[in-house]
């Protein structure tokens, strides 16, 4: 794991290695291969209970109108590709299915590593992405409840009407099973764990959240015929709901972590290195549903929906890896037969590779995107519903502002920040103009009979249709960098009078804001130390006039100048 960061590899890479070394394909040490699948066993349980436990809908409903069209457009059509290899190397069809909804399913720890190390997991093609995923999320929960409908069929011998009614048979015990653990469970879990929690002991709290786990887990296997990775991501989202659900997350997630390595570990194990020289032809085909035709789907589709190409991108990018959920699939099926060894070696085989790639694929999305942008016709095909949409929201607005000839002020980014500072000038009697990438946002806000602009603000075109001329004020209230300083460039290139006000991060992107021409800028790690120094000082009882002196002083030392930061009474 060291070896694969250090080479800016994801770890995981390294755990799948590690089981491999010391697993009986290769020379050597030879672990204990049933202690490792005993292992596993608790750490699938745990994967899943973290998921259930962070599992929010809200993250969903943001982006529910391109992620879960997408997510079921674009895991269907990896679902046919993976049958279509399946059948074209002689499987049956039941492994070739199995296979394809395996490769359908990205990994969401793969994906956050990469949207955070390039700050897009706030960005609005982040969100969609990690929307996305929870969409996969929940279409992994279904195909656990699938795989075992699938193996009572018969596996190749299955007929529509078997299956039809396995599956029904499967859902209606999926159905009791939630009913149960939601209607019993969120009662009784939520008094237990607060009293619990009210003894005072940790190792207590812990023990009892793995005991409910690992209960919630078994019974669903044993008296419901369900996965034990389907149980566990109930008693997630039942403890997530919780009032002492921040509590659970820190005390059992560490043990997740150490789990999961040893999960991967043992997957390493069964893998056999000598299969990727004896089968070539199906790992190049699998690893192109991967690289190739999963993101492919995901592009065609974001662009028919509406949404930008940097968001086609960054989701086609974000799904061109397989991981723990693909072994979880894999496991349970070979258990239940529908998947062979040669199956199993090739899901273990395109993670490695692809979640290998995924890295050096985040660090080339300018240049795909740049790319793509020297060829015209394509461009404009994959925007063209997009571009579409956009004028239609902005047509009206963009007359609006137009017709105007007083101050306004921009602000861009309108997410709870962007939100605040417009009420704030609203009710100031400013008039204000929104701009953002979110499309569905800026729907929102055209309905309220709003002025709002859809677009990016580093464009010349969005800023002279928000009104840049004449605006007095430009708030820049975004949480990342990206396209920061060619917005600010373009802003004073268009208005040299216009002062911009922006957002910024770390206290150490001050010289690049002076650079840009930010007039005043808000640094979160700077107002969080005064907010902090404040709290504290006012709960020991110092006078409010210490108070203000000792915040002057944190916020003279934290920001400096030459870029103000927005104070009562003037400016630092």
């Amino acid at each position: 794991g060291l070896i694969a960061q250090r080479l800016r590899f994801s770890p995981i890479v390294g755990y799948l290695l590690a089981g491999v070394v010391i697993g009986p394909h290769t020379p050597g040490f030879v672990g204990d291969i049933d202690l490792a699948s005993q292992l596993a066993e608790v750490g699938v349980v745990l994967l899943m209970f973290g998921v259930g436990l962070h599992f929010h809908l809200n993250d969903l409903m943001d982006v529910k109108r391109v992620a879960i069209p997408g997510a079921i457009i674009q895991s269907t059509a990896a679902t046919l590709m993976g049958l279509g290899i399946g059948v074209a190397f002689g499987w049956p069809a039941t492994h070739g299915l199995v296979l394809g909804m395996a490769l359908s399913v990205a990994s969401t720890v793969v994906l956050l590593r990469g949207l955070e190390s390039h700050n897009l997991a706030s960005s609005p093609s982040g969100h969609v992405a990690i929307g996305w995923l929870i969409v996969e999320d929940i279409l992994t929960v279904v195909v656990l409840v699938v795989i075992p409908a699938l193996a009572a069929t018969g596996g190749a011998a299955m007929s529509a009407g078997a299956l039809a009614q396995a599956m029904a048979l499967a859902l209606a015990r999926l159905a009791v099973l939630v009913v149960l653990v939601f209607l019993v469970g969120s009662r009784a879990i939520p008094w237990l764990l607060v009293k619990v929690a009210r003894l005072q002991s940790r190792e207590l709290f812990t023990l009892t959240i793995l005991a409910i786990t690992v209960a919630i887990a078994s019974g669903a296997a044993v008296f419901f015929g369900a996965s034990v990775a389907l149980g566990a991501f109930l008693a997630g989202m039942v403890v997530g709901q919780t009032k002492v659900s921040q509590q659970a997350a820190a005390d059992a997630l560490p043990l997740r972590d150490a789990f999961a390595v040893l999960f991967f570990v043992s997957v390493g194990m069964l893998f056999e290195p000598a299969f990727a020289v004896r089968e070539p032809t199906l790992l190049l085909a699998s690893l192109a549903v991967v690289l190739v035709g999963k993101p492919l789907a995901a592009v065609l589709v974001v662009a028919v929906l509406g949404y930008s190409t940097r968001t086609a991108l960054v989701v086609a990018v974000g799904l061109a890896q397989v991981g723990e959920f693909s072994f979880i699939l894999g496991a349970l099926a070979r258990h239940h037969d529908l998947l062979s060894e040669t199956g199993y070696n090739l899901l273990v085989a395109c993670a490695l590779v692809s979640i290998s790639l995924n890295p050096f694929l985040f660090r080339g999305l300018d240049a795909f995107e740049s790319a793509l942008r020297r060829r015209p016709w394509l461009w404009n095909a994959l925007n063209a519903v997009a571009t579409r949409r956009a004028a239609a929201v902005n047509a009206e607005a963009g007359k609006a502002i137009a017709a105007g000839e007083g101050p306004l002020a921009i602000i861009v980014g309108f997410g709870p920040v962007g939100q605040a500072v417009d009420r704030g000038l609203r009710h100031a009697g400013i008039e204000t103009v929104v701009v953002d990438l979110n499309m569905d946002t800026i729907g929102e806000v055209a309905r309220k009979e709003r002025l709002a602009i859809y677009g990016d603000a580093a464009h010349d075109v969005i800023l002279e249709a928000a009104g840049i001329k004449r605006a007095t004020q430009l708030i820049v209230a975004l949480p990342h960098s990206i396209n920061r300083i060619p917005l600010m460039t373009a802003a004073r290139q268009l208005n040299s009078r216009c002062k911009i006000f922006i957002r910024a991060r770390y206290i150490r992107e001050r010289d690049e804001l002076v650079q840009g021409g930010a007039y005043a800028a808000c640094f979160e790690e700077a107002e969080a130390a005064v907010a902090l120094t404040q709290g504290v000082l006012a709960d020991l009882g110092i006078d409010p006039a210490t108070i203000a002196k000792e915040i002057d002083r944190v916020r003279a030392e934290t920001t400096g100048a030459p870029v103000a930061t927005m104070v009562p009474g003037g400016k630092v």
